[in-house]
Formats: C-alpha cells, sequence, structure tokens
C-alpha cells in the first residue's frame, strides 16, 4: 500500500528497451513528434523505429492505443501531450515529466526513474517540473473552482485523462514507463466545452468548434484566452518532442 493506505504498483527496473510506443490523443500533440500524421488510432513508425497512436481523448481510448502499441512490439510506453494545471505555479507551456500517476479509481502507478531523470537533464535548460502527482480523470475538469477542489483533494499538480490508461498497460506487462505532458489551461482558466466537444475524435473538428461557440458565445472569451496558452504550449511540447532523450533506449 502507498502513503495514505493507497494501493500502488511501482515501475519495474529499466531495462534496455528496443522499441517505445507513445501515446498522445490529439494529432495536434502529435504533430510535436513528426509532421507526417499518417493514421488516427492505428500505430505508425517514426522515423527513428518508435511507434506513435493518436488515440482520441479518454482512458478508453488511451488503453486501445497502448495495447496496440505492445502488439506491434513497443516495449516501453510514453504518455504524450497537454495537461490542464491544477497547481497554481504550473504556467502554460511548462513541461511536467510527473514521478506518479493518480488514477481516477485511486490506483497510484509510478514513472520509470531512469528514464525521465535522463529526460529531463536533457530539457534542463526548459526547467521541466520533475517531481509530483499527474491525475488522470474519467472527465474533464474544466471550472477553476472544480481544479481548486481537485488540487486540494487529491495533491495532482496536473491532470490528464490518459496517462493511468496507459500506466496500467505498462505495468501490467512490467514494461518501463513515463508521462512527459505540457500545461496549456492554468489553474486560473475555464477550459471551454466546445473546445472538448470538437477534440473528442482526436483531431480538432473546426466546424464543430465554430457551432458549439455559436451556441455558446460566453465562451468564446475562454476560448480566445486558452488559444494564447496553447500557443505557449505548443512551442514546449514541440522542445519535447524533438530531444532525442524521449525515446531513447533505457539503459539498466
Amino acid at each position: 500500500m502507498g502513503a495514505g493506505g493507497l494501493p500502488q504498483r511501482h515501475a519495474p527496473r529499466d531495462d534496455s528497451l528496443s522499441r517505445v510506443g507513445i501515446v498522445a490523443a490529439l494529432a495536434t500533440e502529435a504533430r510535436a513528434l513528426t509532421s507526417s500524421i499518417r493514421h488516427h488510432r492505428v500505430p505508425f513508425a517514426l522515423d527513428d523505429g518508435s511507434l506513435l497512436v493518436i488515440s482520441g481523448i479518454g482512458g478508453t481510448a488511451a488503453a486501445a492505443a497502448a495495447t496496440a502499441l505492445v502488439k506491434q512490439g513497443a516495449d516501453a510506453l510514453i504518455s504524450f501531450g497537454l495537461a490542464g494545471g491544477l497547481d497554481p505555479s504550473l504556467k502554460a507551456g511548462s513541461i511536467f515529466l510527473p514521478t506518479e500517476i493518480f488514477a481516477a479509481d485511486g490506483v497510484r502507478y509510478s514513472t520509470s526513474n531512469a528514464w525521465r531523470h535522463r529526460v529531463a537533464i536533457a530539457l534542463d535548460p526548459l526547467k521541466p517540473r520533475t517531481d509530483g502527482r499527474l491525475l488522470s480523470s474519467v472527465a474533464a475538469i474544466t471550472a477553476v473552482e472544480a481544479k481548486r477542489a481537485t488540487f486540494r483533494e487529491t495533491g495532482a499538480l496536473a491532470v490528464d485523462m490518459e496517462s493511468a490508461a496507459v500506466a496500467q498497460i505498462a505495468a501490467a506487462r512490467e514494461m518501463p514507463f513515463i508521462a512527459a505532458r505540457v500545461i496549456v489551461d492554468t489553474a486560473v482558466d475555464e477550459l471551454p466545452n466546445s473546445v472538448i466537444a470538437a477534440s473528442s475524435s482526436g483531431k480538432l473538428r473546426m466546424w464543430h468548434l465554430l457551432a458549439s461557440l455559436a451556441r455558446a458565445p460566453a465562451e468564446l472569451a475562454d476560448f480566445v484566452r486558452l488559444a494564447r496558452r496553447f500557443r505557449a504550449a505548443r512551442m514546449a511540447l514541440r522542445a519535447v518532442g524533438k530531444s532525442p532523450s524521449l525515446r531513447q533506449a533505457v539503459e539498466q
């Protein structure tokens, strides 16, 4: 049992890896890794031989993507992309390499220390946050008050919807796992529901977004603010994606 009586599953020892599998929920996240988006929900190889799946949003989609990666020969897994800030100190564009993932059912998954530290060293000029907990929620946490309450109740610094599902697949197969996330909406930002709805398939459906904004014009100001946050997050995510250490073999 972990601290506070919560069950905890530890990452296995860091053996040498031959192929890394990456789960990104959105195509816009995947573009930080490659300019050539070949498929959605189907693994495809990147230039360095690692595998990538654009899963779509949510744990069920992420678990299916991670399973597909394993079937295609991945022997280590990364949950890669954007996250929402819960800790008010995390600004848009902050890089977060969590030490553990906190699932909605209370299970905690440790990330690979050696792998995470190697990535952190490579990204040191960008001052990545390399401690703390990432919460994987079953639903988007969009309201500022809900973010504040979640931070207080869970101690998580940030939230996504996929990392626990990927971590669970890795833990079940005793495979090393890390999460590499960049903050897009901060603890003081309302996340427009229109953006979540328009992105649920893994790619932004612009006409769906415009229609949603037309039905909910009050979200427009939040959307404009989020667009500014996204520009900062996208630059940081590209820096993470370009780092060879992210997909580098983890030695014992």
